[in-house]
Parts: C-alpha cells; structure tokens; sequence
C-alpha cells in the first residue's frame, strides 16, 4: 500500500531507520514544512522515499492509501481530520489527540467515511503483549499492577533554565502522562480493559506535570502507572496475583523481557519480539489490518483509544488543578 509520511520529527527517523526491503508499505512521499528542506531531503534520500511534498492538500489528492501523522500533538486532529474527510486511510501517532472530543469525532468520522484509522501505540502491537495476555491466567485473581516508564528527559536541563520545548508545554501536550504514560495507560487498558476510578497524583513544574503517578481502581485490584522526565529508573513492570507474577524489566514501550514466576519459584522466560525494533510489529500489523479490511479489530483498538483518551482527560484535568 502507498503511505505518505507526515512530518520528520524523531519518530519518523527512527520508523525510517528500521525499514528494510521487507517493509510492508510503500514509501511514496514525506510531507513537511519547507524551513525543514534539507532535513527532508536527507530522509528522502537516505531512505528511498520516491518524492517530497510540501503541499498537504496535494497529498491528500494523490492516489496515496495510507497517510501516517507524526506531527506535534496539538495537530494530530487538524491533519487526521483532512485525511479522513479525503477518504484515506490514517496512522496516527500516539498520544491520539489532545481531548477526548477530538478523539471521540475523529473515530466517529472514521467509520463515517469507512475509513481505518488506527492509533500507533507499539506495545500493543508485540508478540510479547500477546505473551502477557496468555500468561494472565497463571497469576490467578491479580491484585496489583504497577507500570513504571521513568526516563530522564535530554531536555529536562533545559527547561529548568526556562527554554520551555514541547515536550515540557502543556499547551503542546507535553509532559510525563502523555508522553510516556500514555504506554502505561494502554498497558493496562489493553490487558484489563475501563477502570471504575483513576486519581492523578503529579509533580508541576512550570505549569507541566514532569512527573506523576496515576492510579487505576479496577473491581478487585489496584493498577499503578509511574512516568518521569524529571528522574530516572532501571525498568521494572509487574503484575501480581494469588498464584504467581508477571515482571516485565524492560520499558513498557518495548516488553523486550517477559517472566513468569508462579507461588513455589518456577520461572520462565520469553523474549518472543520478532523485529529489533519495536515499531516494526506495528507497521507489519497495520498492513494486514489494512489489507485484510478488519474493521472490526479497527473499531476494537478505536474504543481502546477512546477509553485511554477518557482518562488522559481526566488526569490532566487533575495537572490544571494541581497548578492553581
């Protein structure tokens, strides 16, 4: 299928970086602003990409499939909500967008136009989340769940000396919950499915939460989400219930590791990622989701986003009251 790349950020280099020839989807253009020629012009040479675009609308006119947005969030919606309503199909980097009511009108204009859209949460996408989901039932009845994606910002320096980057503006979606909460969050989500409650406990700074701890009350358990900027931490993840644990000692973003330890001390270990890089399982799995026309895995992982949005929502609401 033919994909257009919006935008050039970080996350472009690094899908552009793990292509090989195997990769699913064709490379047909990358779109960006032109003060970004040179870096475009370098990734589309690098990389094979057949021609550069700094016309959106053109795209959108074009006879491109799949359009992928990996913009700053705060233009997730504008960009998705165009491609849509020109009746392509979009991957949509994560976090979706910056409410829930952009997220709740763009699915809505999704299935409207019988378009796919799909969210590029990666951790959901690995062959070791399908490993955790097969182990759940040898913890038995879980009782507590604790995600913890803490890494310490090469931009946190800065912005205590006042140079506040997107990544550290609120306005811009910046901050420890959507930046890297966000993977806890569909972590639990995709494993657990809705809360009942959540309460978001952040560290402010500057008007952003550079830090916090999110709980997630379910029926029987408790399921803590850690995120940092501000600190870091060796990673460690587990899921603990009456007959055994889950630990996964790698970054909720990348499940390279998953043990299983049951009540008496027997372990086991699975590493069962195929790819070395971890956007790749996703890229492979949206292509036979395409391809396939499985809409209804489409509208299953759509109200995944939707509930994920509902509580980004609620938590950052806790970040505007925490800093009155």
């Amino acid at each position: 299928m033919k994909l257009a790349i919006i935008g050039s950020g970080l996350i472009v280099n690094q899908l552009l970086g793990a292509v090989d020839q195997t990769f699913p989807f064709s490379l047909e253009v990358i779109w960006g602003r032109e003060h970004s020629k040179e870096k475009l012009e370098h990734l589309a040479e690098t990389y094979g990409i057949k021609r550069i675009s700094y016309d959106y609308d053109e795209i959108l006119d074009s006879d491109v499939e799949v359009v992928y947005i990996a913009l700053l969030n705060p233009f997730h919606y504008e960009y998705t909500k165009k491609a849509l309503e020109a009746g392509k199909h979009v991957i949509l980097e994560k976090p979706f967008a910056m409410n829930l009511a952009e997220t709740q009108e763009l699915i809505n204009l999704a299935k409207e136009k019988g378009c796919m859209l799909l969210e590029a949460i990666n951790n959901q996408y690995l062959p070791n989340f399908d490993r955790i989901k097969a182990l759940l039932p040898k913890v038995g009845d879980v009782k507590l769940v604790c995600f913890n994606y803490s890494q310490y910002s090469t931009r946190y320096d800065r912005f205590k000396k006042g140079e506040i980057l997107p990544v550290f503006d609120w306005k811009y979606g910046g901050g420890a919950l959507m930046d890297l909460n966000v993977y806890n969050i569909h972590l639990a989500v995709g494993l657990f499915g809705r809360p009942e409650k959540i309460d978001y406990f952040p560290n402010m700074e500057q008007g952003v939460d550079t830090s916090g701890v999110l709980v997630m009350q379910y029926r029987t358990f408790q399921c803590v989400c850690i995120a940092a900027k501000d600190c870091g931490a060796p990673m460690m993840n587990m899921i603990q219930g009456d007959r055994g644990s889950i630990c996964i000692p790698t970054a909720p973003n990348t499940l390279e590791l998953v043990e299983f330890q049951d009540n008496k001390g027997q372990k086991e270990c699975y590493r069962e990622n195929r790819f070395e890089h971890r956007l790749m399982h996703e890229f492979y799995a949206f292509a036979d989701i395409l391809e396939q026309e499985n809409y209804a895995f489409c509208y299953d992982m759509l109200e995944q986003s939707r509930i994920v949005g509902e509580i980004l929502d609620q938590a950052r609401s806790v970040t505007l009251q925490t800093e009155k």
